[in-house]
């Protein structure tokens, strides 16, 4: 039997509440489905399940909220015998309720167990299992309430990571007329919704770097560095309503431009739609932050823990530049480390940057 439980989708959750079931007992499921919708303090989840099988069990109800961890649903493996029927409750243990209660209870898919009754000796009524199939299905906080659970949860997550994370932060000032210049020819050629943003070019800069700098890449857990499984990178995302994600995108060094570019943007709507998957909110293994659209020379980000750096961009602002002999305006972007001296130290961030600096300015090779 395989226990499907309520998956960790970020270090400043502790518990969820369920919305909504997508399956129900005898469905066959596959690895990466979706089976359930849940509550966070940030957003309402997805949330996939990564065995097939088939649901045996529906344990928490919509509208319940569960700690982390909790078995949610039991599945069969495929081709497991279902367990033999459960007793027939005797009648004089059942709750009392009128024929016309139960019937029509079945009709309207209410569960008359969790009726209150208002007949005698607590007898459930047609009136009131009427009453029960008329209130209104589970739904999301207010956003007023979500967003204030939301700053009460990064707090929680940033005060975790400044008492528990050794920080160290370096910057380098890199040159882009290169990139820009680059990715100038390159939209030429495509329609205007196909054009790729320097956000996402830096994504696969820092992703390339990364190869060469795996420690930099992955979590602290059980008082030891544990490497990410691949590069999957938390993009910080504002929302409209006020507070931030990293949902992450997958396998971000394998991915070329155009793709990633498709990748960022769908994230970014689905983020503010509230539309996130599970695997996307539990296993980014580096998070960059990108505030250069905000018009900030620079950003030092505090590392979200487990993970151990994070990356940030600032504005690509005209500065004065000496290259080759010569000082000309040029655009410049201050690119900045947050590291966890427990994984790594300033010499290797240091490298880091400045391996990063020289990915940039071979913008063709992203």
């Amino acid at each position: 039997m395989i226990e499907f439980k309520l998956p960790s989708l970020g270090a400043d959750m502790d518990q969820g509440k369920l919305l909504e079931w997508k399956v129900k007992p005898g469905d066959a499921v596959e690895r990466g489905q979706v089976i359930a919708v849940v509550d966070t303090s940030k957003a309402a989840v997805d949330v996939e399940i990564w065995h097939p099988g088939i649901v045996e069990e529906l344990i928490t109800k919509p509208g319940d909220t569960v700690p982390v961890g909790m078995v949610m649903a039991k599945l069969r493996e495929t081709g497991e015998v279902a367990p033999a029927p459960a007793p027939t409750i005797p009648p004089s243990l059942r709750k009392p309720a009128s024929p016309a209660a139960r019937k029509r209870a079945h009709e309207l898919d209410v569960d008359i167990d969790k009726v209150a009754g208002t007949g005698p000796h607590g007898t459930v009524t047609l009136a009131d299992i009427e009453k029960a199939a008329t209130r209104p299905a589970t739904a999301a906080p207010p956003a007023a309430d979500r967003q204030a659970e939301m700053r009460k949860a990064i707090a929680a997550a940033m005060s975790r990571s400044k008492r528990e994370i050794p920080h160290y932060y370096l910057s380098e000032a890199i040159p882009m007329h290169r990139a820009l210049a680059h990715l100038a020819r390159a939209n030429e050629a495509r329609p205007v919704t196909e054009r790729v943003l320097m956000g996402a070019l830096q994504l696969k800069a820092v992703a390339l770097t990364l190869r060469r700098f795996p420690e930099l890449n992955g979590f602290w857990r059980d008082g030891a560095f544990q490497p990410g499984a691949g590069i999957h990178i938390g993009v910080a995302i504002s929302m409209r309503q006020g507070g931030l994600v990293a949902p992450a995108i997958h396998d971000v060094d394998e991915r070329g431009l155009e793709d990633l570019m498709r990748a960022l943007a769908d994230l970014v709507k689905r983020a503010r739609a509230g539309s996130l998957r599970s695997s996307e909110m539990s296993d980014p293994t580096i998070t960059v932050t990108n505030l250069g659209e905000q018009g900030v020379e620079s950003v030092f980000g505090v590392i979200y823990p487990p993970q151990v750096a994070l990356v940030g961009f600032g504005r690509v602002a005209e500065r004065a530049w000496a290259e080759d002999g010569a000082l000309r305006a040029a655009p410049v972007v201050t690119a900045t480390l947050s590291g966890d001296h427990r994984a790594s130290d300033g010499h290797r961030g240091a490298r880091f940057l400045a391996a990063l600096r020289e990915q940039l300015q071979r913008p063709e090779a992203l």
